[in-house]
């Protein structure tokens, strides 16, 4: 899928980008015409038919060379893996993302909103009800990853034209439509070349053989909802822990260059103290996979159930795979010493990277929040009056 120079190119633009504050075209090609974009997309649709789990390998892979480049890539995979999930379910409602996927068309993920801690359960863009069946998506979408390249974007909004019943509306929109625009605001610490700039929606159309579902406001168990949560969680779990794999080998490569006076000249890697801590790194990482490969491939054979169980376990993967990324990053600074302080090195780089995955849901109030009410239930309504007790 990835050939050693495909690869090689991507990591050397890495740098470049981010310092230039440039979206990632040169990679973009390269993955497009590897065909690597079409992964998930059934080869009966033009694709190469790979599983999740083979396809969360691959992205952990592309992340260590280059996170950005990964990361936005990602939320193309997300949508075709929800199209994927849904066939194999025998829902065909996305089967034209998969057909258009396959022609090489480029989906972007426009969910995120500013202040909109429900996610997938609500939102504050506005979704208009048209005659014949389509609507009009009135809003701003922030953190649109693939800004620059995207030709389809996957939406939500809140159609409150009925105030007793709202609904959720998700719609696929065209990129040529009218009433799209993008805001150039993406100067972000790091992950920079994902250009994950904002979407600005003024009564943008989705027709209404691209509108997909119309959903109760707040959790449900529906097949896309639960689709889309399951291949966000665990693909992003893959990127993050690509980072984690390029700093194992850093660490590991400034172990043996690094030199100590106190210890006659020889190489850190010979030092217990530098031993001790990128022992831990390699433990830490291999604790990581196969926790991805046990979810991905429960998606992959249909093994899981929606239920607080099967959240908690996606959002936990999500967060112990962030937390631990930025563990192992941290820890190779400490190995590599002071270089991995200059602003060009690579590590310092992947350091302000791993950052992001602090941002992207589910967050640590949310995976907490998550794990507790499996267990504990959700949190009483108003105060108990001991006093009937």
């Amino acid at each position: 899928m990835f050939s050693a120079d495909l690869l090689a190119g991507i990591r050397s633009r890495a740098a470049g980008y981010d310092q230039t504050n440039s979206f990632f075209d040169e990679d973009l090609q390269g993955l497009v015409a590897a065909g690597y974009l079409r992964a998930l997309v059934p080869v009966e649709f033009g694709g190469l038919g790979l599983t999740l789990q083979q396809t969360t390998r691959a992205q952990t892979l592309l992340a260590a060379h280059a996170p950005a480049t990964a990361l936005a890539v990602n939320m193309h995979l997300v949508w075709t893996g929800v199209a994927r999930s849904l066939h194999d379910q025998g829902d065909h409602s996305l089967d034209f993302v998969l057909a258009e996927a396959g022609r090489d068309e480029i989906f972007g993920f426009g969910v995120s909103e500013r202040g909109n801690d429900l996610m997938l359960f609500g939102s504050t863009t506005d979704a208009l009800p048209q005659p014949g069946g389509g609507y009009r998506f009135t809003g701003t979408k922030i953190f649109t990853s693939l800004s620059p390249a995207w030709t389809r974007l996957g939406t939500h909004g809140l159609d409150s034209s009925d105030p007793e019943n709202p609904t959720i509306v998700w719609a696929f929109l065209d990129r040529t439509d009218t009433g799209i625009g993008v805001k150039d605001d993406w100067n972000t610490l790091g992950m920079r070349a994902s250009q994950s700039q904002s979407t600005l929606l003024d009564g943008a159309l989705a027709r209404p053989d691209r509108v997909v579902r119309q959903l109760p406001v707040g959790p449900n168990g529906d097949p896309l909802v639960a689709g889309i949560f399951a291949n966000f969680e665990i693909l992003l779990a893959a990127v993050y822990t690509g980072i984690g794999q390029r700093a194992v080998e850093l660490a590991v490569a400034g172990a043996k260059r690094r030199t100590s006076l106190k210890n006659d000249g020889r190489t850190h890697a010979q030092d217990p103290v530098a031993r001790w801590r990128v022992g831990g790194l390699v433990m830490a990482m291999d604790g990581i996979y196969p926790q991805i490969d046990a979810l991905a491939r429960a998606v992959d054979e249909q093994t899981w159930q929606t239920g607080p169980a099967w959240f908690t376990q996606l959002s936990g993967l999500k967060y112990r795979a962030t937390q631990n990324a930025k563990f192992v990053v941290d820890t190779a600074v400490q190995v590599v010493g002071g270089s991995a302080y200059n602003a060009d090195s690579e590590l310092a780089r992947l350091y302000r990277d791993v950052l992001a995955g602090f941002f992207q849901p589910s967050d640590a109030d949310s995976a907490h929040g998550t794990a507790a009410a499996s267990v504990l239930g959700p949190i009483d309504q108003g105060p108990v009056d001991l006093r009937s007790s």
